[in-house]
C-alpha cells in the first residue's frame, strides 16, 4: 500500500523528491505519515479537501482487499529557528 500511496502523491506535487512517507503502527491498523514540500500541502489537500478524501478512499479500498487497514495523515513539520 505504501508504493501505491507514493506513486499517487508524487505524480500530484511539483516536488516529489520531498515526498517522505512513513508506516506507523497503531493498534492493527497502519498510519501512514505524509511529509512533503510545504507548497505542495495545499495540493495534496485540494480544494475543501477533496484530494486528500480521494487519496483515503483509494487507500482504504485498496488495503480492504488485502484485509489490512490504513490511514493517511499529512505531517506539517515546525520550520527549525
Amino acid at each position: 500500500m505504501q508504493a501505491f500511496l507514493e506513486y499517487v502523491v508524487k505524480g500530484l506535487v511539483d516536488h516529489p523528491e520531498a515526498v517522505v512517507i512513513t508506516p506507523i503502527e497503531r493498534g492493527g491498523m497502519t498510519v501512514f505519515e505524509l511529509r512533503l514540500d510545504p507548497k505542495d500541502v495545499g495540493r495534496i489537500i485540494g480544494k475543501q479537501g477533496m484530494t486528500i478524501n480521494a487519496i483515503r478512499s483509494l487507500l482504504t479500498a485498496g488495503s480492504a482487499k488485502k484485509g489490512l487497514r490504513c490511514a493517511v495523515e499529512i505531517v506539517e513539520d515546525a520550520p527549525a529557528g
